[in-house]
C-alpha cells in the first residue's frame, strides 16, 4: 500500500459523517470533509509518517503531490501539508521545492491551505536560497493570483527579528490599496507579527502609509499599546 493509500485509509477510518457537513460549511469548501478534527488528523499523520524516510527531495515531493492531487476530502490535503513539514524533509526545503508549493497554493486557493504553506514553509526556502527566493517573492507579490500575493506577504511571518523589512514592505506595496479582504488581512497580520519585535517601526510604517485599509491598520496595531500607537 502506498503512503497516499495508507493516509487515506486511516483518515477514512476516523471519519465522522455527522461532523463533516458543519466543517465543510464553516470552511466554505467545495471539497467535502470526512469529519476528522485537526487534532486527530495530525495524530493520524504523525503515526502514518513516523517511519518514512525520503531518498531525496524528488521522492519527498512525489509523496506529497500524490496525496495532494489524489485527494477527495479536505483532510487528505491537510495531510499532504503535514507531510511537507516533517523533520526529515528539512534538507529539501530549497528553491526546487517551490514549484510544488506554488501548485498547492494555486490549486488550493483558500486560506486554510495557503496560510499553512506561506506562513510555515516558505521562510525555510528564503533562509536557504535568499537572493533567488527574494526575487520570486517579489514576483509573486505582483502576480495576478491573489493567493500568491498573500503568500509573498506572509512568507516572513515567523522570521521575528530576522525579518527583511525591505522585502516585507516591497511585498506589501503592490497590494497596499487593494480592496481584497484576504490581502488586507494578510498585510495587517504580517505587520502585527513584526510589531512584536519593533512596535515603533510598525507605528511609523502605518502612519506613513495612509493608503493602508482600515482593516490592515487595525490588524497591524492590534497588539500595540495605546501609548505606543499614539507615538
Amino acid at each position: 500500500m502506498s503512503l497516499a493509500e495508507t493516509i487515506r485509509a486511516r483518515l477514512a477510518a476516523a471519519a465522522d459523517a455527522a461532523r463533516a457537513p458543519g466543517m465543510q460549511a464553516y470552511m466554505k469548501s467545495a471539497m467535502p470533509f470526512l469529519g476528522v478534527p485537526a487534532g486527530p488528523m495530525r495524530q493520524i499523520c504523525k503515526t502514518a509518517f513516523s517511519d518514512i524516510r525520503f531518498d531525496n527531495g524528488a521522492h519527498w515531493q512525489a509523496e506529497v503531490l500524490a496525496i495532494w492531487r489524489g485527494a477527495r476530502f479536505r483532510e487528505e490535503r491537510y495531510a499532504a501539508i503535514e507531510l511537507t513539514g516533517l523533520r526529515s524533509a528539512r534538507p529539501f526545503q530549497r528553491l526546487d521545492a517551490l514549484p510544488m508549493y506554488e501548485e498547492m497554493i494555486v490549486t488550493g486557493a483558500w486560506w486554510d491551505y495557503v496560510d499553512a504553506i506561506a506562513a510555515h514553509r516558505l521562510l525555510a526556502i528564503l533562509r536557504h536560497d535568499g537572493p533567488a527566493m527574494k526575487r520570486t517573492m517579489l514576483n509573486w507579490a505582483g502576480d495576478t493570483d491573489m493567493w500568491k500575493r498573500r503568500s509573498a506577504i506572509l512568507c516572513q511571518l515567523d522570521a521575528k527579528a530576522g525579518t527583511d523589512l525591505d522585502l516585507l514592505y516591497a511585498c506589501i506595496a503592490p497590494s497596499i490599496a487593494s480592496k481584497e479582504f484576504f490581502l488586507r488581512k494578510a498585510i495587517g497580520w504580517a505587520l502585527r507579527h513584526y510589531a512584536r519585535v519593533d512596535p515603533a517601526e510598525v507605528v511609523r510604517y502605518v502612519e506613513q502609509h495612509p493608503e493602508l485599509s482600515g482593516l490592515s491598520r487595525r490588524e497591524a496595531l492590534k497588539q500595540i499599546g495605546a501609548a505606543a500607537a499614539a507615538g
